[in-house]
């Protein structure tokens, strides 16, 4: 009873190690789920796989009952969407999240297998997710668009025709406009929001650039 209880411990403490390295790549780049999430969902998964695999031999011994030991397991899978889908955060028509939701879905699958035993599987997983989640972006980086908000407020209206036309340039593609009017101290201001997909730009730099190139527009929120 002793080995078997030491072997689970080192199963469940390593699934969580694996989960914290996952979550702490997330938490670097400020996702929603960080190491914590990571780390639970890893050995929870591990814990229920054990269960799955040894919780009930003193039942099968004395009643002869056959159980599959995949039946746990299997549920793990199913129930862990619910948690990645809140992460996935849909703000019109942008959808945020799914890379770290599916990420969460194979720290699952990591935890799953070393609950199992497989070590070596597990960590082997465990490295590739983190090579893809980083080196993926690292290389792929210049390639294709992504979309991105931008809202801000002016009073002058020429101004949001020379955003729009740098928004309109070879950098960025226009995917949806808005624009509503308010009076503020008796002048008109104008409260608009882009949808845009942008190449090469995160929201620090987006900002920047809004900042240097237009001081009188006040930005709102870049997501």
């Amino acid at each position: 009873m002793d080995g078997m209880f030491w072997d689970f411990s080192l199963r469940i403490f390593v699934a969580g190690i694996m989960g914290i390295l996952i979550g702490l790549e997330r938490e670097y780049r400020a996702k929603e789920a960080g190491y914590r999430t990571h780390f639970l969902v890893a050995l929870g998964s591990s814990l229920l796989m054990i269960v799955s695999q040894y919780g009930f031999e003193d039942v099968l011994e004395t009643d002869l009952i056959r159980l599959d030991p995949s039946r746990i397991a299997a549920q793990v899978v199913t129930g862990i969407g619910f948690i990645g889908a809140g992460t996935i955060i849909l703000q019109k028509q942008i959808v945020r999240g799914l890379t770290t939701a599916a990420g969460i879905w194979a720290t699952s699958g990591i935890g799953l297998a070393i609950g199992a035993g497989m070590y070596a599987i597990g960590i082997a997983a465990t490295f590739l997710v983190l090579l893809g989640l980083e080196l993926l972006s690292h290389f792929f980086k210049s390639v294709g668009l992504r979309n991105m908000m931008v809202e801000f407020t002016t009073t002058d209206k020429e101004i949001i025709k020379r955003v729009s036309a740098k928004f309109n340039s070879k950098s960025y593609v226009v995917v949806s406009y808005e624009m509503t009017e308010s009076f503020y101290e008796g002048k008109v201001a104008y409260h608009v929001s882009f949808l845009i997909k942008a190449k090469k730009m995160n929201e620090e730099g987006l900002l920047l650039m809004l900042l240097q190139e237009f001081p009188d527009v006040t930005v709102n929120k870049i997501i």
